[in-house]
This record gives structure tokens, sequence and C-alpha cells, in this order.
């Protein structure tokens, strides 16, 4: 077992050399999923400490950011050049659906606060 933070180390500079090659408009996606999972995660903190008076504000926000992250893994996975089963779908395409999905999920959320 001694050598296990040097395989940590070397796997986590692997995977920092493979990121490195990562497209930039992927990155950036990257971060918009990192921010919403951590908006979500800071209001259930936040309902744990304040208490969940009005659950369904806290249900409609939690589930707009997993939801929202959820879209934005999906427009990730079609927008990426290395997935061939998206191919042929133009990356305008892509986000007119990512657009079009994040509307009506919003109109879900919005009708279910009330």
């Amino acid at each position: 077992m001694p050598r296990a933070p040097g395989d940590a180390k070397l796997l986590i500079q692997s995977l920092n050399k493979a990121y490195a090659a990562t497209p930039t408009n992927l990155k950036i996606i990257d971060l918009y999923v990192i921010c919403a999972v951590a908006t979500a995660v800071i209001q259930i903190a936040y309902m744990g400490l304040a208490g969940s008076f009005p659950f369904n504000s806290f249900l409609s926000g939690v589930l707009s950011c997993i939801g929202t992250a959820v879209l934005a893994v999906c427009l990730r996975i079609q927008v990426n050049k290395d997935n061939k089963e998206f191919k042929d779908l133009p990356p305008e395409r892509a986000f007119a659906d990512f657009v079009l999905c994040n509307l009506v999920l919003h109109l879900v959320i919005m009708n279910f606060l009330g």
C-alpha cells in the first residue's frame, strides 16, 4: 500500500494531461455543470441549517439546478466531436434543443412553485 499516493498522483497527472486536450467549448460546459451542481449543494446545506419551511421552493430550486446540470451534460455529449453517435447533429441544433428543454424545465418548475 505505500504506492497508493504515487499511483493517485500519476492518475491525477494523466487526467490533467487528457483534459488539457479538451476543446474550450466543452470546458465551458463543464464549468456550467459544476456551477449548477454547486448551487444545488449550497441550497441543500442551507435547507439543513435554516429549515425547509417553504418545501416547494426548496424542491423547485434543487430540481432546477439538477435538471439544468443534466441537460448541460446532454449538450456536452452532443457537441463533443469525439462522439460518433451524434456526428451528423450540428452544434446549433444541439444548443437549440438545450435551450428548448431548459425552457420547458423551468416552466414546469415555475408551475410547481405555485
